[in-house]
């Protein structure tokens, strides 16, 4: 007995320092990752029309460089999901510079991508390579969700969400508790270490005084709906698009090449680039008053899955809370609510949807915008969740319902 809890206390304690090596290292890939998304951002934004026009060559680049040296990179957050559920056992160091790298051309030339996806893998894959390099291989699923958490935390800086969508993101329904020591350590790490480096968080503090009464529970119930509803049309018009673009391309270097022409047009007329990038224009301009079109939340869904499903490289997530901010300035307006409110509850809701997750989009929205909001965060996030249909943008997610 006491051999046998001499032997888990070792294996906790190696755990922990495995941990934090995972949080700083990932915390600082995140950082410099970031930093130089952000410096290129600004670069598109200056030059917007000229770099436009190379989208499609960078978009070729893109895949030319998976189809030479990919293999089983072209996965993606597929490749990382398989991993998690046992049916791959190597997730590719190359993995990383491929993503980066992918997604830096994504947003200098113009498409509309996130950087989450990004972050994830750089997390899953160095955390995967010390698993194995540790002879650990038994705690392979240990260390990935602890990756996981450590990349999506120092990216976004929301330590807590981040260790609950690593936990709870693999199978929906159920929480990977084993991992939850380490990928706490992690996620604070890399939060920390990403912070210390520089790279700037993302926070608004609301300052609202919220009446409850009936008409407002109405009211929450009916956003809950509407922002679950559009995540699900945003996993499953992700899944539909992609699977429509493989069967009319054979080959994925065309298919981009094309895709990627057609979007040049569609960024130029369709706001000379208010679409591209991450979407943080329409984030700010949520909650600093500046203009927010009823179709903003429109026009960056669509581009965003175009994007995506032609292969460019990034993220879903950002995208998602851009997507659900302007919807809910928009909504706002009709219903009667702070428009700030309203775009944080959308910024959290719809981002829940498309992953479905729970406990990680009520946490964004309490490292974010304020733990005194929690309880609404959590009203409309479980009123999304159940509306969502059980749609997920990350196609190897699997559902505990379906494993009973």
């Amino acid at each position: 007995m006491i051999l046998s809890k001499f032997k888990s206390l070792r294996q906790l304690l190696i755990l922990g320092i495995c941990a934090v090596v995972i949080g700083a290292v990932t915390g600082a890939l995140d950082a410099g990752f970031g930093e130089i998304l952000i410096y290129l951002t600004e670069v598109r934004e200056r030059f917007f029309l000229p770099l436009i026009l190379f989208l499609p060559a960078a978009g070729v680049v893109i895949a030319k460089s998976y189809s030479m040296v990919g293999g089983k990179c072209v996965k993606g957050m597929g490749l990382i999901f398989s991993v998690g559920h046992g049916e791959e056992d190597v997730i590719p160091l190359r993995l990383i510079p491929l993503t980066v790298i992918g997604t830096w051309m994504t947003h200098l030339f113009g498409g509309s991508a996130g950087r989450e996806g990004v972050a994830v893998q750089i997390g899953a894959t160095f955390s995967h390579w010390v698993g194995r390099k540790m002879n650990m291989v038994s705690d392979s699923k240990i260390f990935l969700v602890t990756g996981m958490a450590a990349g999506f935390s120092g990216l976004f800086q929301t330590p807590i969400a981040a260790c609950f969508f690593a936990l709870e993101v693999l199978i929906a329904g159920s929480l990977q508790y084993t991992a939850l020591f380490p990928a706490i350590i992690a996620a604070f790490v890399a939060n920390a270490v990403s912070r210390g480096l520089g790279l700037e968080k993302f926070h608004y503090d609301l300052q609202l005084q919220i009446q409850m009464n009936p008409v407002f529970i109405i009211k929450m119930i009916l956003l809950g709906i509407i922002f679950g509803l559009v995540g699900a049309m945003f996993a499953h018009g992700l899944k539909l698009v992609k699977e429509r673009l493989n069967k009319v391309f054979e080959s994925p270097i065309r298919k981009i090449a094309i895709v990627g022409t057609i979007l040049v047009i569609l960024f130029i007329v369709s706001g000379m680039g208010r679409y591209s990038g991450l979407g943080t224009n329409l984030i700010s301009a949520g909650f600093h008053g500046s203009k927010i079109y009823q179709w903003d939340w429109i026009l960056k869904f669509i581009l965003t899955i175009i994007t995506l499903a032609a292969g460019y490289q990034g993220g879903e997530v950002t995208p998602l809370f851009a997507i659900g901010s302007s919807l809910g300035a928009a909504i706002a307006v009709l219903i009667g609510l702070p428009v700030e409110f309203a775009a944080a509850l959308g910024y959290t809701a719809v981002f829940g949807s498309a992953t479905n997750t729970l406990l990680a989009p009520v946490f964004i929205g309490a490292e974010v915008f304020g733990y005194s909001y929690v309880p609404y965060f959590f009203m409309v996030c479980c009123v999304a969740y159940v509306f969502n249909d059980n749609k997920s943008i990350y196609a190897a997610q699997k559902n505990l319902q379906d494993m009973l």
